[in-house]
C-alpha cells in the first residue's frame, strides 16, 4: 500500500504537524494548506498526506465508507506517527491536525502515542467519533476549533471536551460555519492553530490543567 503525501520541514525546524484529512477531503484542502504554510513560516515543518490509496479514493467517491472508517484512518495515521518519529525533523515532537472524521483519527493516534504526539488541534471536527475511551486517554493538549454558526458540531465538540483529561480549550470562531468560507474566519483558525503549536511544540512542556 502506498499513501501519498508532502513533508516540508525547515532544516532547524520546532517538530512537524501532521495533517488528517476526512470526508472526502485530500492533503489538497485548500484550508489545510493555508494553516500548514503559517506554521511552516513560523518554523514548524508540515506533513500533508492522503490516507486512502488512490484507488480507495476512486471507489470511495461511489460508496464513500472509508472515509468515514476511523478505525482505518486512526490505523494509518498511527503508522505515519511512528515513521515520522523516526525522522530528525520531528525530533522536537510531533502535532496533529484533524479536520471532519480526520479530527476522530487525530485523536485515536494522539491516545495512541502519547511519548510523541505533543499536541491536537481539530478543525470543525467531529472528534465525538473517537472510539469507546479514546478522548479518556488523550493526553497531548488539545484545541477545537469550531464556527459559531456550525450548531450541531459545536454541541458534540463542547461535550467531548470535557472527556479529555488533558490540557484543552474550545475556540469558537464568531459568525463561522462549517467549512469557515466567511470572510476571516479561515484567518483565525489559522491564527489559532499557529498559537496552539508554538506554545507545544518544540520540546516546550504541556500545562497543567486547570
Amino acid at each position: 500500500m502506498v499513501l501519498e503525501g508532502d513533508l516540508d520541514a525547515p532544516a532547524a525546524g520546532r517538530g512537524v504537524v501532521l495533517f488528517a484529512h476526512g470526508s472526502g477531503s485530500s492533503r489538497f484542502s485548500p484550508r489545510n494548506r493555508a494553516v500548514a504554510a503559517v506554521l511552516r513560516r513560523s518554523g514548524v515543518g508540515t506533513l500533508l498526506i492522503d490516507l486512502l490509496t488512490r484507488d480507495e479514493e476512486a471507489a470511495d467517491e461511489r460508496i464513500a465508507q472509508l472515509r468515514f472508517d476511523i478505525g482505518v484512518l486512526a490505523r494509518r495515521l498511527g503508522g505515519i506517527v511512528e515513521w515520522l518519529a523516526g525522522r530528525p525533523e520531528a525530533r522536537d515532537g510531533i502535532g496533529l491536525f484533524g479536520a471532519s472524521t480526520g479530527a476522530a483519527a487525530a485523536a485515536t493516534a494522539a491516545a495512541a502515542h502519547p511519548d510523541v504526539v505533543a499536541a491536537v488541534v481539530s478543525r470543525g471536527g467531529r472528534i465525538d467519533l473517537a472510539g469507546p475511551g479514546v478522548l479518556e486517554r488523550l493526553r497531548a493538549p488539545t484545541l477545537l476549533i469550531v464556527g459559531e454558526r456550525d450548531a450541531p458540531v459545536l454541541d458534540l465538540n463542547a461535550a467531548a471536551l470535557g472527556r479529555i483529561p488533558a490540557v484543552r480549550a474550545l475556540a469558537i470562531v464568531p459568525g463561522a460555519s462549517h467549512l469557515f468560507e466567511e470572510s476571516g474566519t479561515l484567518e483565525e483558525v489559522v491564527r489559532l492553530a499557529a498559537m496552539w503549536f508554538g506554545r507545544y511544540l518544540g520540546g516546550r512542556a504541556p500545562e497543567p490543567t486547570g
